[in-house]
């Protein structure tokens, strides 16, 4: 299995930053990352692998168009979906892909991604599991969270993990996608966690970090039963209209 050089060590160095001790994204075999290979492949981590000690060996080169083709279909059991994974294998000999290759795999598909990375980060996930789930999805505290995260970010409800998961994410998306016209940054999964998606590696990690620094200050504001003190819409289109946040932008990377 040939692999090109840029497109693994990137992806391994994204896993390995996402799964880092003390960040706390991601733990065991939590979380996935993915990349484009080509037009019509794309390396996801191996099922059961760990993110911060992933290696060559724990990546698994699927094809785009056997995982694409689940999402047409209305109900599939677990055997079928597992059966479909194993066949979406360009190596035959690798392991099995993440259950959640499947929504890597449409993710991967949209205008400037190349990046994936899905994440259980602590602050985000006790906001995902809490009345002000929909709100952190959809308003911003402070500048850096508009820079790195987006005006906004897709909000998804619970979903069973796997094919279903993989269908909400992109009627969710899809939808975002429609209202606002432009591709979101962060997407948030209720009671799961968050994907962030980039055209490189830092913009994935950017957004990953931002939003769960963002979700610890929000948790902060809103200690006590109170309700954080959000920008203003018009504020938070201003920050990412001005000039000098584009340059930022394109200095980090993102």
């Amino acid at each position: 299995m040939v692999h090109r050089p840029t497109a693994t060590s990137a992806l391994l160095g994204l896993s390995h930053e996402l799964g880092r001790d003390g960040r706390q994204l991601a733990i065991l075999g939590e979380g996935n990352t993915s990349t484009l290979t080509s037009a019509k492949t794309f390396l996801v981590k191996s099922s059961g692998s760990n993110l911060g000690t992933l290696d060559r060996r724990s990546l698994t080169e699927c094809r785009l168009a056997g995982l694409l083709a689940l999402l047409e279909k209305r109900e599939l059991s677990d055997s079928h979906v597992t059966a479909a994974l194993l066949k979406a294998r360009v190596d035959s000999k690798s392991k099995i892909p993440s259950v959640e290759a499947v929504f890597h795999a449409w993710l991967l598909t949209l205008p400037g991604v190349n990046f994936v990375g899905h994440t259980h980060p602590v602050a985000v996930n006790g906001l995902l599991c809490s009345r002000w789930a929909r709100t952190f999805a959809r308003r911003r505290l402070f500048p850096d969270e508009i820079v790195c995260c987006g005006e906004a970010s897709v909000y998804v409800p619970y979903t069973d993990p796997g094919h279903k998961l993989a269908q909400a994410i992109r009627r969710a998306t899809t939808g975002f996608i429609r209202r606002r016209g432009h591709v979101p940054r962060v997407i948030l999964l209720a009671n799961h966690g968050l994907i962030a998606i980039g055209s490189t590696p830092q913009s994935v990690l950017a957004a990953t970090l931002m939003a769960e620094k963002a979700a610890q200050i929000f948790t902060r504001a809103a200690s006590g039963g109170k309700t954080p003190h959000f920008l203003s819409s018009r504020q938070v289109s201003r920050i990412s209209g001005r000039p000098d946040e584009h340059y930022r932008r394109k200095a980090l990377g993102l």
